[in-house]
C-alpha cells in the first residue's frame, strides 16, 4: 500500500475509534457514577466491576478464533454497533422509568462482550493497513489518542450526567459507535486469505496457543507481565484511598493523580512515536515493567505527609509512562512477527491473560490493604514487578547471547 494510502486509511479509522472511545468512556463513567450515587453500595460496585471483566475471562480465549475466521472489518463494525445498541436499549429503559440497579451491572457486562471482540480485532486489523516498519509509530499514535480519550471521557461523562437525563447520556454511546463505524466502513482492508478457511475450532484454538509458545522470548515477556499485572492491576482501585486516606488530601488532589497518570501514558506514546523504531522492542517492554515496579515501590515508601503527596503524584505520572513503554512495543512486535491470519487469536489470548490479573489481584490485595494499609500493597507491587522485570530482562539477555 502506498505511503499516503496507508496513512489516510489508518488515521481515518483511528479518528473514528477515538471518538467512539470518548463516548464509551463517558457512558461507563456516568453509569458507575449513577450506580454509586443511587446505591452507595461497595458490593454493587464490586459486582459491576466483576461483570465488566467476566466476558473477557470467559470468552477471550475463544473470541480470537472467530476473529481470525471472519473479516476483521466486519468484526470491528459489529462490535462497535453492538456496544452502542446495548447502551441505546438501556436508554429506552430509562426513558420508560427507572431501571433496577442490578440492570446497570448487567449492561456493563453485556457491553464488555463487544470489547472482547473489538480490541483484538482492531489490533489484528492495524498490520493489514500499516507497513511493518511503521507499526511502532502507528501504535504510539493509537495509544496517545486512547490515553487522551480515557482522560477526556470521565470529564465528558460528569458534564453530561450533570446536564442531561441518564437516558440521553447513554445515547451518546450509540452516536460514538456510529462515528466509528462510518470511518471503518469507508476504508478498504485487504483481509488475509486464511480468514476464509474454516478448520476445526479446537485446532484453531491450539494454533493460537502454539503461536505464542513458538516465540519463547515473547512468551517470557507475556508471562512475566501477566504475573506483574496480578499485583499492579488492583492499584487503580487504590489511588483514591492513597490520596484521601493516607495523604489526607482533597478530591482535587486525587483527580490530579489520575490526570498525571494519563499524561504519563501520553508522553511515553509521543516519545515512542517520535522515535519510530526500536532495535529491541521486547527489552523496552521489560524496562517498562521495571519503571512500573520502581514507581510503585517509591509510592509505598513515602511518608503520610502532604509534601510527600507530590512525590506520589509524580511517581504515578512515571508509572503511566512505564505502562505504555511496555504495551506499545509488545503490540507492535506481535503485529510484525505473528502471521496476520493468527493475530486475532494471539491478541485475544494475551487479553485473557491480562484480564485474569484483576480479579486475582483484588482477591489477594483486598485483605492485605484492609488490614495493613494500601501503601503496603504499593510496596508489594513494586517488589513483585521489579522481580518480574528482572526475570524478563534476564531471559531476553540469555536469548540474545545464545543467538550470538
Amino acid at each position: 500500500m502506498a505511503h499516503a494510502h496507508w496513512k489516510r486509511a489508518f488515521y481515518t479509522i483511528t479518528a473514528g475509534q477515538t471518538v467512539s472511545l470518548v463516548g464509551s468512556s463517558a457512558v461507563q463513567f456516568a453509569l458507575i457514577w449513577w450506580l454509586s450515587a443511587e446505591t452507595d453500595s461497595p458490593m454493587m460496585l464490586a459486582l459491576a466491576g466483576l461483570l465488566a471483566f467476566l466476558p473477557q475471562m470467559v470468552l477471550g480465549p475463544f473470541a480470537g478464533v472467530w476473529i481470525d475466521r471472519w473479516r476483521r472489518k466486519t468484526v470491528v463494525l459489529a462490535a462497535d454497533l453492538f456496544q452502542g445498541a446495548v447502551a441505546a436499549a438501556f436508554a429506552v429503559w430509562f426513558f420508560a422509568g427507572t431501571p433496577p440497579y442490578w440492570a446497570a451491572c448487567v449492561v456493563l457486562g453485556v457491553r464488555a462482550v463487544g470489547g472482547v471482540f473489538h480490541t483484538p480485532a482492531i489490533q489484528a486489523l492495524v498490520p493489514l493497513l500499516v507497513p511493518g516498519e511503521q507499526l511502532l509509530r502507528a501504535n504510539s499514535v493509537s495509544q496517545f489518542l486512547q490515553s487522551g480519550a480515557f482522560l477526556l471521557g470521565p470529564v465528558l461523562g460528569a458534564a453530561l450526567y450533570s446536564a442531561l437525563p441518564m437516558g440521553w447520556v447513554l445515547m451518546t454511546d450509540l452516536l460514538g459507535a456510529a462515528a466509528a463505524c462510518g470511518t471503518v466502513a469507508c476504508v478498504a482492508v485487504r483481509e488475509p486469505a486464511a480468514v476464509r478457511r474454516r478448520p476445526a475450532f479446537g485446532r484453531e484454538l491450539r494454533e493460537g496457543l502454539e503461536t505464542l509458545r513458538a516465540d519463547r522470548q515473547l512468551l517470557a515477556v507475556l508471562l512475566c507481565s501477566g504475573a506483574a499485572m496480578v499485583f499492579y492491576m488492583p492499584l487503580s482501585s487504590y489511588y483514591p484511598l492513597m490520596s484521601s486516606g493516607y495523604f489526607a488530601v482533597s478530591s482535587w488532589h486525587g483527580s490530579l493523580v489520575e490526570l498525571l497518570y494519563a499524561l504519563g501514558m501520553m508522553l511515553a506514546a509521543a516519545a515512542l512515536g517520535a522515535r519510530g523504531q526500536l532495535r529491541r522492542p521486547l527489552q523496552a517492554a521489560g524496562l517498562g515493567l521495571a519503571v512500573v515496579g520502581v514507581t510503585a515501590l517509591v509510592s509505598g515508601l513515602l511518608p503520610p505527609t502532604r509534601a510527600a503527596f507530590w512525590g506520589f503524584a509524580a511517581a504515578c505520572g512515571l508509572m503511566g509512562a512505564g505502562a505504555n513503554l511496555y504495551a506499545i512495543p509488545v503490540t507492535a512486535y506481535m503485529q510484525r512477527t505473528i502471521p496476520p491470519e493468527k493475530l486475532g487469536r494471539a491478541f485475544s489470548l494475551m487479553g485473557s491473560l491480562m484480564s485474569l490479573a484483576m480479579p486475582v489481584g483484588l482477591v489477594l490485595s483486598g485483605p492485605v490493604a484492609e488490614r495493613y494499609g494500601v501503601p503496603l500493597w504499593f510496596l508489594i507491587t513494586g517488589l513483585a514487578s521489579g522481580v518480574c522485570a528482572a526475570v524478563c530482562l534476564a531471559v531476553l539477555a540469555a536469548a540474545r547471547r545464545r543467538a550470538g
